[in-house]
């Protein structure tokens, strides 16, 4: 048998990719042999941290093996996790996402947590286990933590996720509010980006009362510039729709800046939408004052309405 594995979910952000090469320190030093790997391609973000940092990506994987031991983390949904997932040994789940569609033949270690990002648990899971935190893995978490609660201005954020980033950009010696903007500000060039890569880049799955629902969210610092490639991001929402049958397709694309996202809402159930926000869709569009957080202020609001 192979060697366990760990992995975040697909479309995999920095907190995704951050958390698995962390988790698999975490255990090597706990005497576990544990690989990273990813379940698809860094955006721009993501790979600024990695180079700034001087760690490799993990290897890339679409799918695991009967009986392949794994460890999940940014992730319980199987929907978002590694093809054949079912049939692998989930060993241990680290998540700060809500629990959905989850089901195992043996027990577990599963620790979900209501806090901004998984490396905020992580790094508590060091502190428990007496484990030293290195540079260049206080360096991840802090990255990690930094891109999931927008430099600690996203609702998400959470007193311990506060705690942790100024403790462990002590550990990284960086500046976490500098790093963090430049950081930032790296993943909203997405000008190289086809519409369908843009779509794709960090899409998640969710069932909606049978309802087959995709929430799409990319950051910009110029919502109307991202506005001007509309048409072509249509395009590839409605292929997208019709090649899977999607029945709404959300695409939040989000002003780090100033803290608010625009919508463009596809699909022949994209009255769930309107009906959740209390919005009437105008060409498709809707603008969201205040709303930065998919996991907490999109996929809740559409849940409880659909």
């Amino acid at each position: 048998m192979e060697k366990m594995i760990t992995f975040g979910h697909k479309s995999p952000d920095t907190d995704t990719i951050c958390s698995a090469i962390v988790m698999s320190d975490l255990q090597r030093k706990l005497g576990k042999d544990v690989d990273a790997k990813r379940l698809g391609d860094l955006n721009k973000e993501t790979k600024f941290a990695l180079e700034h940092i001087g760690v490799q990506a993990p290897e890339l994987i679409e799918k695991v093996e009967d009986g392949q031991e794994v460890i999940l983390v940014d992730h319980n949904e199987f929907s978002q996790s590694a093809d054949n997932i079912e049939n692998a040994k989930i060993k241990m789940v680290v998540d700060h996402h809500r629990i959905c569609d989850f089901k195992t033949a043996e027990p577990l270690y599963y620790r979900a947590e209501p806090v901004g990002c998984t490396s905020t648990i992580l790094y508590k899971l060091y502190k428990e286990n007496g484990v030293e935190i290195d540079k260049k893995i206080a360096s991840l978490m802090l990255s990690a933590i930094i891109s999931d609660t927008l430099l600690l201005k996203s609702p998400t954020k959470t007193d311990e996720d506060e705690k942790a980033i100024h403790e462990l950009a002590k550990i990284a010696e960086l500046d976490y509010e500098k790093y963090g903007l430049e950081m930032l500000k790296a993943g909203t060039d997405l000008s190289d980006l086809s519409a369908k890569e843009l779509i794709e880049l960090d899409c998640k799955e969710f069932d909606l009362n049978g309802k087959k629902a995709k929430v799409a969210q990319v950051n910009t610092a110029d919502i109307a510039d991202m506005m001007t490639r509309k048409e072509e991001i249509e395009e590839a929402i409605n292929a997208d729709i019709n090649a899977n049958n999607v029945d709404v397709f959300v695409l939040a694309i989000t002003d780090i800046i100033n803290s608010n996202s625009q919508a463009i809402v596809l699909g022949n159930s994209s009255n769930i939408f309107e009906t959740a926000f209390g919005k009437n869709l105008e060409n498709n569009t809707a603008f969201l004052p205040g709303v930065v957080s998919r996991k907490k202020q999109i996929i809740p609001v559409l849940e409880k309405k659909s």
